[in-house]
């Protein structure tokens, strides 16, 4: 019997050994979409454990999400692209070091009554607060019916995705952009669909990997392990729907059928990046779309090559990470991303 504890009692301070040689980090998640769910996947599916990380991941929307990341409270955020931009040009202490994620299924709903986006001119649009990602993907839309900024009542929300659809179904506003799976249900109930980002080539919202450049410098190795983890996600997403479907519950409770329908176009479309590039054509893309004429004319004239880096991405394709992972096939894809990448 003294033998059998001995024994139990040296796995368990194995185990205790094991636990503690992982490094604990937090990292923030502004949004409960399919944005973040290869988070979900990399915390329910071990890979954070397998390259030494304790990770937490805590929910917190803009910009409380940038700041958890400039004050070291986050070591990452996998944020949109423009507002990561918006931010990083403004001291240089942030740094985007990839794209992991296209773009959501995000749709314009409005009041049943409103059949066309040009219906749009003088309504009230909601956005959780003027300047954040909706409100680009708004306007992005909206332009194609020949609407400008200015045409529409923009109005505060507060909060997330939930908050806006909340707003939208009080009759507070006259739409707003919602995602999948949350906007399948506001559909189901009549409401008006007046189109989605992601029908659209010519609108770019990738999210990004954002650091803080000083977390980075005290722990040099962090960026490859998060970025190594994140990738196993996405091939674990593309090849096992029944456990990215149970991971992403995991975190966030959806009418199955309508998670399933998110799953089955974002794996359609490959919205998950398996080479993580951030493309020029998409850091173009916001620079010629913000909302401040002031602000616009500040990032323009700013060098975005001190807070952009898609070194790393390139370090992992010339090590062969990411053609032992995926297979020898990807090497096309490589290859392709590489021309593209901003540089």
């Amino acid at each position: 019997m003294n033998r059998r504890i001995a024994f139990f009692a040296i796995l368990l301070a194995a185990h205790a050994a094991s636990a503690q040689q992982l490094q604990k980090i937090t990292i923030n998640y502004a949004t409960r979409t399919g944005q973040v769910w290869p988070l979900y996947i990399a915390k329910e599916g071990g890979y954070y454990q397998k390259y030494g990380l304790d990770a937490n991941l805590v929910f917190a929307i803009h910009p409380a999400g940038i700041a958890m990341v400039v004050s070291g409270e986050a070591v990452m955020t996998p944020y949109t692209l423009e507002q990561s931009m918006t931010a990083a040009y403004k001291d240089g202490s942030l740094i985007v070091l990839g794209s992991p994620f296209k773009k959501s299924l995000f749709a314009l709903m409005a009041t049943k009554d409103i059949k066309r986006v040009q219906d749009l001119k003088g309504k009230r649009i909601g956005v959780s607060q003027v300047g954040d990602a909706p409100y680009n993907y708004t306007n992005g839309l909206i332009a194609k019916a020949g609407l400008k900024p200015r045409d529409v009542q923009w109005v505060p929300t507060g909060g997330d995705v939930s908050t806006r659809a909340t707003a939208l179904l009080s009759g507070r506003v006259d739409a707003t952009m919602i995602t999948a799976p949350v906007y399948f249900k506001v559909e189901e109930q009549g409401y008006t669909n007046l189109g989605n980002i992601s029908d659209y080539e010519d609108i770019y919202a990738p999210s990004v990997y954002l650091f803080r450049k000083a977390t980075i410098a005290a722990n040099p190795k962090l960026p490859e392990l998060l970025m190594k983890a994140h990738a196993e996600a996405i091939k674990r997403f593309y090849d096992d729907k029944a456990f990215a479907l149970k991971a992403y519950q995991a975190w966030d409770k959806q009418d199955p059928a309508e998670l399933e329908r998110t799953y089955d176009h974002y794996k359609e479309v490959n919205t998950y990046e398996r080479i993580p590039y951030l493309p020029a054509a998409a850091v173009k893309y916001i620079l010629e779309h913000v909302a401040d004429p002031q602000i616009a004319a500040q990032m323009r004239a700013y060098d975005f090559h001190k807070v952009i880096d898609n070194s790393l991405v390139d370090r992992l394709v010339k090590e062969g990470f990411f053609e032992s992972l995926f297979g020898p096939g990807i090497k096309a894809d490589e290859d392709r991303k590489a021309k593209l990448a901003f540089r």
